[in-house]
């Protein structure tokens, strides 16, 4: 069974472009088919202080997965192209090379202490909400 998913891209550590473009690479060949991507939108950091300026995008996948193999397989992702550390229990974010969070998953709500769909941050987050609504006009919020 296919299941349509939501997926958040960021980074702001080498070339923004040609990062997303990695990243949605390892997601067709490891999650599914993205049906629709998002353009790439340069945005400033969000919930700490950096130099270097964000590149964002949303993409749009149908995959088999179920939410907790999607969950593994985005750490994984994040793994090869180069993030070694996540946002700590304290709540600090870093600079990344990528970041991927799963927005949306079918009609799921899902609340894990390791995972929470819909993501519990995306209405907050400008850098979140402008690529979501370019792909998917629809969408209602939570």
């Amino acid at each position: 069974m296919h299941h349509t998913v939501y997926l958040a891209l960021g980074t702001n550590l080498g070339d923004g472009a040609q990062q997303l473009s990695q990243a949605c690479r390892h997601i067709s060949r490891l999650i599914g088919t993205i049906e629709r991507q998002s353009a790439y939108y340069v945005t400033e950091p969000w919930g700490f202080q950096s130099e270097h300026l964000f590149t964002n995008a949303v993409v749009c996948v149908s995959t088999t997965l179920t939410p907790r193999q999607l969950l593994r397989v985005t750490q994984r992702i994040e793994r090869l192209m180069g993030r070694r550390k996540k946002t700590g229990a304290d709540g600090i974010y870093h600079d990344r090379p990528i970041d991927i969070d799963i927005l949306l998953y079918d009609k799921l709500l899902i609340d894990e202490p390791d995972l929470t769909i819909p993501h519990p941050h995306m209405l907050e987050r400008q850098f979140v909400m402008d690529p979501l609504l370019e792909i998917y006009p629809d969408f209602q919020g939570m």
